[in-house]
């Protein structure tokens, strides 16, 4: 702080300089001249002070950049390790052009120009949506917390189209598993586990013995596995039980007796498993005999769709496969066509009955007056 003198056609006049640090460590300084008296220069130097203890203050707005980093940590406090690392995609595409600005000053056309045209570089639509999600949580944590009065992503959503899953047929199951089972592959038995269980690839990779029942015949699936997480709750964090078929009850009693790993999982520690290949793997595998190429997560809706197929009844499939909404399970419901099944049988029309021998002409339409 300084108030000096200076000259100016030759009068006298007095400048203030006053220079100090925002809450940020910003520096911040001000000068004012042409002050004709040192009184009012005092007073000039006493305001300038004022407002640079009120910088030092008041609150300051959050930046995208640090606002990402609080939210983050209050996650880390619930949330699993790879819904952490998801968000590590802001990094990559929102970051570069949002760290510095002030999170109440991005607007909706901010955001959709982020979506849609700074971020154009991401491949598919699904990743596209993805990133606008995580967008909108950070977003959303701001509005609870009391920071922003709305949020900036409400109404923009990102267009993908349906992806329809592949399933097995029933002739092509009994081949895929006569194939796998006289080559002895290393996989037999977790697609087996898959196909008459219809449980996801975590779920069966953390199956211990000790989840079995064999004389109540049922299974407990009350955990999931994957590699960033370990072993934890299932997808809907709830547990189910799944019925034991008598195809299941005898492989599961051949599959005990036939097991040598000390350890008390059901199946194999397979290395291809372990590292997140088994999609892979079973793709290739069909691929080499000549059936639908599906993925490992294919053989749940293989289970799925066969059962909804021959009847059973929607409700009980749900609670048998751990679906936490219904319109899940619909979705399986139209691939096995059983909500459009016999939706033909009522048309008004049919085809010609035949009564007896019939005169075949081989004459055009126009020969016989028919035109």
């Amino acid at each position: 702080m300084a108030i000096r003198t200076y000259l100016e056609s030759e009068k006298t006049f007095f400048e203030v300089y006053v220079n100090g640090f925002d809450n940020r460590g910003i520096r911040i300084q001000r000068k004012r001249r042409g002050i004709e008296t040192r009184k009012k220069a005092e007073s000039v130097e006493f305001e300038l002070m004022r407002e640079l203890a009120q910088r030092r203050e008041e609150k300051v707005p959050y930046r995208w950049g640090e606002w990402r980093v609080v939210c983050l940590n209050q996650m880390k406090l619930t949330k699993k390790p790879s819904t952490i690392i998801n968000y590590d995609r802001l990094n990559v595409w929102v970051n570069p052009h949002w760290d510095q600005i002030e999170i109440h000053k991005i607007s909706k056309s901010d955001v959709h120009e982020m979506i849609f045209e700074k971020c154009k570089e991401i491949v598919t639509p699904n990743s596209r949506r993805t990133i606008l999600k995580l967008t909108r949580r950070i977003f959303e944590m701001a509005v609870e917390e009391g920071i922003l009065d709305r949020n900036p992503c409400n109404g923009i959503s990102v267009q993908v189209p349906d992806v329809e899953g592949k399933v097995l047929t029933n002739a092509e199951v009994e081949i895929f598993l006569h194939e796998a089972k006289v080559t002895n592959h290393r996989f037999y038995f977790a697609w087996v586990m898959a196909l008459l269980t219809g449980c996801r690839s975590g779920e069966l990779y953390a199956l211990k013995w000790t989840d079995i029942d064999l004389q109540g015949r049922t299974i407990s699936i009350s955990k999931a596995w994957s590699s960033k997480n370990g072993i934890g709750p299932t997808k809907t964090q709830r547990s189910r039980v799944v019925p034991i078929s008598n195809d299941l009850l005898d492989f599961l009693k051949e599959l005990r007796i036939k097991s040598t790993d000390s350890s008390d999982f059901v199946l194999p520690r397979l290395i291809e498993w372990t590292s997140g290949e088994q999609a892979r793997v079973t793709r290739e595998f069909c691929a080499a005999i000549g059936i639908t190429e599906v993925k490992f997560h294919d053989l749940r809706a293989t289970f799925i769709t066969n059962l909804l197929a021959r009847g059973e009844a929607l409700a009980r499939v749900m609670a048998i496969v751990g679906h936490s909404q219904l319109k899940t399970t619909n979705g399986y419901l139209r691939k096995a066509g059983v909500d459009v099944l016999g939706g033909t049988d009522k048309l008004g029309y049919g085809l010609p009955k035949s009564n007896g021998p019939n005169v075949i002409s081989f004459l055009p339409y126009a020969s016989r007056g028919i035109r």
